[in-house]
């Protein structure tokens, strides 16, 4: 016996009789896939658009899409105006010179210290010329003007830590500048990040280079007003644009036909 519901073969079936449908079992549904553009196989492409993000992500997006839409006053937006990219080299290369010591460098130094004085020697310490960090720190020695170049974060959150510092190196003439990425000024510190960093001295040798950077700044950053004046933002999304680009149009054309009026 063959299985239920199978066709049977008829021996000798005259031509042109027709064959015996199968009965269908309405238990189980034929689906069959859809092998067309749009159908159940979909061709590889980028889904990344097609993604629902993580909220923290959503909100950085968001963030950014309002910071573009708003308009900026010249007191934030002065922080988006930073250095070029061969400016930033020069400045870490001088910097870098300059990095404090670390942790374990420090404990060497003061066992050093420990054991000339064990054995009776006279300890030499030299004040060092390194980076000055540290908000207050670095306020502080703003306001006595013995920093001679202040460095700025551009990404500090919140931007209230920072917003006054450029104003108050204007005020007393030392020349500043505004960085992008705190973190990169952690570094040169041994730190996550910074806020601002100042040089107060260097060495003979770096003088020159010293006094190039610091006029540069001067004429870029402090004396330069119409920088701290320019407002931010008010970009709008491309399809605002259009219709604001259309808009503009629409009026040139009416003004061309009131003149073309007019002259007739």
């Amino acid at each position: 016996m063959g299985k239920a519901g199978a066709k049977k073969k008829l021996p000798n079936a005259p031509l042109g009789e027709k064959k015996k449908k199968a009965a269908k079992n309405p238990l189980f549904e034929k689906a069959p896939r859809n092998f067309r553009l749009g159908g159940d196989i979909q061709p590889k492409r980028n889904l990344n658009r097609f993604v629902r993000w993580p909220k923290f992500v959503r909100l950085q997006r968001m963030k950014r899409v309002m910071l573009m839409r708003l308009k900026v006053p010249p007191a934030i937006n002065q922080f988006n105006l930073a250095i070029d990219k061969n400016q930033a080299a020069q400045l870490f290369k001088l910097m870098k010179k300059y990095m404090p010591e670390t942790s374990e460098e420090k404990k060497a130094r003061l066992m050093e210290m420990a054991q000339q004085k064990k054995d009776g020697q006279e300890v030499k310490t030299k004040k060092p010329q390194v980076i000055k960090y540290g908000l207050n720190h670095v306020t502080t020695l703003i306001e006595q003007k013995q920093a001679k170049l202040v460095a700025i974060a551009h990404d500090v959150d919140p931007i209230e830590l920072v917003v006054w510092l450029p104003a108050l190196c204007r005020k007393k003439e030392v020349p500043y500048c505004i960085v992008k990425g705190k973190s990169r000024l952690g570094q040169l510190v041994h730190k996550k990040a910074a806020a601002c960093v100042a040089l107060t001295s260097v060495n003979n040798e770096d003088k020159k280079e010293l006094e190039t950077l610091a006029g540069n700044f001067k004429g870029q950053f402090n004396d330069n007003a119409e920088h701290r004046r320019r407002w931010g933002g008010g970009i709008m999304g491309i399809k605002s644009q259009h219709v604001m680009q259309r808009r503009e149009k629409a009026i040139q054309m009416e003004q061309a036909k009131k003149l073309g009026l007019q002259i007739a």
